[in-house]
């Protein structure tokens, strides 16, 4: 008999919302590997969630920029209804994201209202980006560049690392440790500047 048969489903057990560790940055600044760092020093169960994944699950098809964007766009809007309704069900979830337009950090803060959100931004300099793109061979050229001047523009985070100074293990103790320095404050930040006050 399997465990799952021998153990029925009793929903409301979890004791809150999980956790979200948001990693925003360009393409190949290094939030993967930060990710997988996190993943085995984190205290707990982690669910590692990456918009490249959705990115690929999407059946392949012949595409125009016209025809592509909604369809991109919806993919994005789905992967973080995704990502609020696991963290919503109490679990911990690690985000590797690219919010290089506005819309898609306007959507994040809409959608996970009430979760606690430590928001990181993975800096490094754009020489070294460009580097990366060249060394790895599975990058397209220039996408960081393009990138670059975007993914930051907010300017707030509960924290920053820098992966062309540090490691990515020196950058996942970062996290952590501010992780378990209070509660996160960048998203209740970004929201009070972006929405009205009512």
């Amino acid at each position: 008999m399997s465990i799952a048969a021998t153990h029925e489903l009793t929903p409301g057990t979890a004791t809150g919302p999980g956790r979200v560790i948001l990693l925003n940055g360009t393409s190949s600044s290094g939030k993967s590997t930060i990710a997988g760092e996190l993943m085995k020093s984190l205290d707990g169960v982690w669910y590692d969630l990456k918009i490249d994944h959705f990115h690929r699950a999407r059946a392949r098809r012949e595409w125009t920029d016209e025809t592509f964007l909604p369809v991109f766009q919806r993919t994005v809007l789905g992967f973080h209804r995704a990502v609020a309704g696991m963290a919503s069900a109490g679990n911990d979830v690690i985000v590797d994201h690219i919010l290089g337009e506005r819309w898609r950090l306007d959507d994040c803060l809409t959608v996970l209202d009430g979760l606690p959100v430590l928001f990181v931004g993975v800096q490094c300099s754009l020489p070294e980006l460009e580097r990366r793109e060249r060394d790895r061979g599975n990058r397209t050229i220039g996408l960081a560049a393009v990138q670059f001047p975007l993914v930051h523009a907010h300017g707030v985070y509960d924290v920053e690392v820098d992966s062309e100074e540090l490691s990515p293990a020196e950058c996942a103790a970062a996290i952590d440790a501010r992780l378990n320095d209070g509660p996160p404050t960048a998203f209740a930040q970004l929201r009070a500047v972006r929405q009205p006050a009512r």
